[in-house]
């Protein structure tokens, strides 16, 4: 089956306390979104890769894409929310049978082959696939004032890609918006799909605050994963 990314991009930088949105950040010898392109490119060289970015930074994401010898990369404008943006990148595949999309954060730079093998692979046998991560800390539900004590073994920590088989998952994106769409996840949930849940790896944080790009830089140096 043919594969695809949308890489979505188009966060503007408010909690990294900077002008610059995270994923132009550099990262290493690179900005955060190259290294995050290149991780799917280097996985599969056919890969289709779609770049969803805030409007005011099309032209800097032109630039990199020239600089960096990736013009086979398209790109689209994002919406208002995830959801939307998403659906902006879906709209940009013209092929819809065979087709297996995964859809993933820009400000993850380190996700790793394996990841990405299992995540494809799984979502074109079931029909979607979500990578995780166990809670390895105990957890604890703070609600109405109160909060109590929970299972960690039941629950986990997801991250991204999140992959589906393109036919069966557009249906999913023609509902109306809703606040609990916080993921693609919770997008084909939503519309009556089963989700299908495969290890994620555990390099593959998101960068949110300036500590971040920290501790990518040193996991990108030791190349452990």
């Amino acid at each position: 089956m043919k594969r695809y990314v949308i890489i979505v991009a188009g966060g503007t930088g408010s909690r990294m306390n900077s002008a610059t949105p995270k994923q132009f950040l550099m990262l290493g010898n690179a900005p955060v979104i190259i290294h995050t392109i290149k991780r799917f490119v280097g996985f599969d060289d056919n890969m289709g890769v779609i770049v969803v970015i805030h409007a005011d930074y099309v032209a800097e994401l032109k630039d990199l894409l020239n600089k960096y010898n990736l013009s086979q990369v398209k790109f689209c404008e994002g919406g208002a929310t995830r959801f939307h943006s998403v659906k902006n990148g879906l709209n940009c595949i013209e092929e819809t049978h065979h087709v297996v999309v995964g859809v993933h954060d820009a400000a993850r730079p380190l996700v790793s082959k394996d990841t990405l093998e299992r995540c494809y692979a799984l979502a074109a046998e079931k029909g979607n696939a979500v990578p995780v991560l166990e809670v390895t800390e105990s957890i604890r539900q703070v609600k109405g004032g109160e909060n109590h004590s929970m299972n960690r073994n039941d629950f986990r920590i997801v991250q991204t890609p999140q992959c589906f088989i393109l036919d069966k998952a557009l249906p999913a994106y023609e509902q109306t918006y809703s606040d609990l769409f916080t993921d693609d996840a919770a997008v084909l949930e939503s519309a009556g799909q089963c989700i299908y849940l495969t290890e994620g790896n555990a390099e593959n944080i998101k960068i949110t605050h300036p500590k971040d790009i920290r501790i990518a830089e040193v996991l990108l140096t030791t190349r452990m994963f």
